[in-house]
């Protein structure tokens, strides 16, 4: 299992590639993945908090990211290729990003850094 953070241009380019890595549909018609691996779509995160007042107002907005980010705890069978080889699955490496940390979210209370691709 490995552990990665992606920033893509928009959310519809994230749910392309989520949609790539492969989904069936079962006898009611609703759509599932047939990958085995974990995907938490974060969206457009916090950068800097926004301010606000006594009642609650909004005082100063909060910054967010322009780009969509997602987590991905990887399952082996989905990232080793033929060769025996882990890589981030075709398309997604160009959107890896690295931290420090575990940034705005965890899985399981794993370590990004120790599980890192």
């Amino acid at each position: 299992m490995r552990i990665a953070k992606y920033e893509f241009d928009s959310r519809e380019q994230a749910q392309s590639k989520i949609d790539a890595l492969g989904t069936a549909t079962d006898e009611y018609g609703n759509e599932y993945p047939t990958h085995k691996s974990t995907i938490v779509q974060l969206g457009n995160i916090v950068l800097e908090q926004g301010e606000y007042d006594e009642e609650g107002e909004e005082v100063t907005a909060p910054v967010l990211s322009e780009g969509w980010h997602i987590d991905v705890c990887w399952n082996d069978a989905d990232i080793t290729n033929e060769e025996g080889e882990v890589d981030h699955p075709y398309g997604w490496k160009t959107y890896a990003i690295d931290i420090e940390g575990n940034g705005v979210h965890s899985f399981y209370g794993l370590n990004y850094d120790s599980h890192k691709m």
